[in-house]
């Protein structure tokens, strides 16, 4: 923040000038004065080298920790992360409110907390050690209330408040290291990265960037585990409701959301319930025990069953017709269907051979949600004939015995006793006009 960076080195230098117990020793105040206009002007690298010219000719000087506080502040402008936790960690280690007391050493311990909590958020892959320095340092900041003299009320708060978001940020990316690491490793420690990402939610239940990490973190251990996907989609669609942002405003919200909601759909096959899950989501960072979504296979699988629940002459037929369809069909009739027994099979009744009294009956078998009129492909080939003339369009059921095939056309042929074929609804046949005799005179 532009106020917390004018103040940092004019109070650590007018600290050194003013230390009542300290004594600069002669000429090491031109060189601190050079550091001093070093940093004013953002010339890091030459405040580095007046920084070390510094502490080469006055290596004891009363000032050392001063000395450290600017090299911090160094470090944190060249964009050396690893060493400015150093140096935060060596001063905090002797207490920065004993290093640089007030009044006047608040601005200092403000810039070396606010430096380590920077430089923590930059390394990517920090030790246990740095780990440490920048937790710390970001507890401190977060809870450090004393003003810095000669700032004006209204501007403290400011500050404050942006000491209080950078240390919360800070802490944030702590607690997903440990998830980082171990989504970064090769290949991916999924477990690892779920227990990570719970925990840290646990501890920060309204970041949506962790129910997100949560929610891959699932998504990969769903390639061994399927029941991961439903809590991984849960996380992804709390993303999308609570924050689709995921912290960061720069992001494309419609991107999360949009991945969310897809998600989900790949699931479970369609959007029904998905409005419900949105609203669920807002109530608990992680899934209820047991939370479930119905994938689109378990959908298939219940109407499958339901259907050949309710409809068990025409389940058994496409499960027969899907067989001799295949590649293999003619293989399969003939060595699995041509003579066995075949439980009951139901069907309409398309068309006769011969109209009346026929020894064959042509069958279709409608099904469900079919887009055209039901063609003939079973012939049910009688014992003997029928006594009268059968009605089209009716529904029949029968038993017989597979006994021909051809696949182009599709037809299956069963032989049937006449006996065995119910449903039939006939008529007498029509004897037609009797001739007169004697002929036409």
């Amino acid at each position: 923040m532009r106020i917390l960076r004018s103040i940092a080195v004019v109070v650590v230098v007018c600290s050194i000038a003013a230390g009542a117990e300290k004594q600069l020793k002669p000429g090491e105040s031109e060189i601190y004065n050079d550091v001093a206009k070093d940093l004013a002007s953002a010339d890091f690298a030459k405040a580095l080298t007046d920084l070390d010219a510094w502490r080469q000719k006055f290596p004891n000087s009363d000032f050392r920790d001063e000395r450290s506080a600017l090299y911090l502040q160094t470090w944190a402008g060249l964009g050396q992360p690893a060493k400015v936790l150093d140096a935060a960690g060596e001063l905090m280690a002797k207490g920065l409110e004993t290093a640089f007391p007030a009044p006047g050493g608040q601005a200092t311990v403000i810039r070396v907390l606010y430096n380590a909590v920077s430089a923590i958020a930059q390394m990517p892959n920090p030790s246990p050690a740095e780990i440490a320095t920048g937790g710390e340092a970001a507890h401190q900041l977060l809870n450090y209330d004393q003003p810095v003299p000669g700032v004006a009320a209204d501007k403290w708060a400011e500050v404050r408040a942006d000491m209080r978001q950078k240390a919360e940020s800070a802490l944030l990316y702590l607690a997903m290291v440990p998830g980082i690491r171990a989504m970064a490793k090769q290949p991916p420690d999924c477990p690892a990265a779920e227990s990570a990402y719970t925990k840290a939610l646990a501890g920060y239940p309204d970041k949506t960037v962790l129910s997100y990490e949560l929610g891959r973190a699932l998504n990969c251990e769903a390639k061994a585990l399927p029941e991961k996907l439903a809590p991984a989609v849960y996380e992804f669609e709390r993303a999308a409701v609570i924050d689709p942002s995921l912290g960061n405003p720069k992001n494309d919200k419609k991107k999360i959301q949009t991945f969310g909601d897809t998600a989900y759909v790949r699931l479970h096959g369609s959007e029904e319930g998905l409005d419900q899950l949105k609203q669920q989501v807002k109530q608990s960072a992680l899934p209820p025990p047991g939370f479930q979504i119905a994938t689109a296979t378990e959908i298939a699988e219940a109407a499958r069953q339901k259907f050949e629940n309710n409809n068990p002459q025409v389940a058994l037929w496409m499960k027969i017709k899907g067989a001799l369809s295949d590649t293999d069909g003619e293989e399969y009739f003939e060595t699995q269907l041509k003579g066995a027994a075949v439980p009951q099979l139901k069907g309409m009744l398309i068309s006769a051979k011969p109209a009346c009294r026929p020894k064959e009956l042509l069958v279709a078998v409608p099904v469900p949600d079919a887009q055209s009129a039901p063609q003939p492909e079973i012939t049910l080939q009688l014992d003997k004939p029928l006594a009268g003339k059968p009605e089209p369009q009716i529904e029949v059921y029968w038993q017989g015995v597979p006994a021909a095939f051809t696949r182009d056309p599709f037809m299956l042929t069963f032989a049937t006793e006449t006996d065995k074929v119910q449903g039939l609804k006939t008529t007498p046949c029509s004897t037609g006009t009797p001739a007169r005799k004697g002929g036409v005179k």
